[in-house]
């Protein structure tokens, strides 16, 4: 059976600003104090929240263990001040069995023993110490605009140093437009490399071949600045892998934003600032810093 699992900070699925910024204030033993003291008190949902709600609700109409969908909680947190979190979550009703506490050590190295196919997290540090121990990572991001409201659950990638490797890019960035262009045209029956959002998307597609095509609750989007002529070894990649795509938008250079909201996605991937800004104003966006693009 086909299962999907995703490794999510606590900070990025609730709000903990307040007590961080005890933390930061006063340090370690203050901040347990105020987490002791406040422990009853609900935790207002995070940035990730709304996505894992729609993850969760993927298990519906199933009892089948391990569930097809499984969202694994990592806090640095100790147990004890970390009840808050379990309070919260029971009192949203979402179905988190299994996490860790660290009690200030990093997360990371208990994501792959879980199988966890994505992290997300709220701290820049965490993400990139994830990706450079192979786990495909984002730092979420929230929307400026308001929640979309569609009960599907939809997912928009970039290509090149996200779902693919980032060789391309690099011809692009250090040679200009026309090269790559040349490049892509040449290249275009080499497969492209696998990125670190590869493995994500395998995952996602064969639990989307779970349900019926016509009546699937996941629907995927590829939003690239390519263009024609690059578009050719994109489908060709993508097709010597056995992955499809609902939708793939070719937008040649054209802002992202406006696309990503007529898709509706409820969380895009890219490792662009630039493209995470103008994704922002629109949609949720986790940022992956990977590439040339960041280094």
């Amino acid at each position: 059976m086909a299962r999907l699992v995703v490794a999510i900070t606590a900070r990025a699925l609730f709000h903990l600003e307040d007590g961080h910024q005890v933390y930061e204030a006063q340090g370690i033993d203050a901040y347990a104090e105020y987490q002791r003291t406040h422990e009853n008190d609900i935790l207002a949902p995070g940035i990730a929240f709304p996505l894992v709600r729609k993850l969760l609700a993927l298990n519906a109409g199933t009892r089948v263990d391990p569930p097809r969908v499984e969202i694994i909680l990592l806090s640095r947190n100790s147990s004890d001040t970390g009840l808050r979190i379990f309070n919260s979550i029971e009192y949203y009703g979402l179905k988190i069995s299994r996490s860790v506490f660290t009690s200030g050590a990093e997360v990371y190295p208990y994501i792959k023993p879980f199988g966890a196919q994505l992290f997300l997290s709220a701290n820049p540090d965490s993400v990139r110490s994830a990706l450079a121990h192979g786990i495909a990572a984002a730092t979420i991001l929230p929307a400026e605009a308001a929640e979309l409201g569609h009960p599907e659950l939809r997912i928009a990638f970039d290509g090149d140093a996200v779902i693919f490797g980032d060789e391309s890019e690099r011809v692009s960035q250090e040679n200009g437009l026309a090269a790559f262009h040349a490049n892509e045209v040449e290249r275009a029956h080499e497969p492209l490399s696998g990125g670190p959002f590869k493995g994500f998307l395998s995952a996602l597609h064969d639990l989307q071949c779970m349900f019926p095509a016509e009546n699937c609750p996941i629907r995927t989007a590829l939003v690239t600045a390519r263009s024609a002529p690059a578009h050719k070894r994109v489908i060709l990649t993508l097709r010597q892998w056995g992955v499809r795509l609902d939708e793939s938008l070719f937008l040649g250079g054209r802002e992202k934003g406006p696309f990503l909201q007529a898709f509706g996605a409820d969380i895009f991937f890219d490792d662009s600032s630039h493209n995470i800004d103008s994704a922002r104003r629109h949609v949720a966006a986790g940022h992956v810093p990977h590439g040339i693009s960041n280094e």
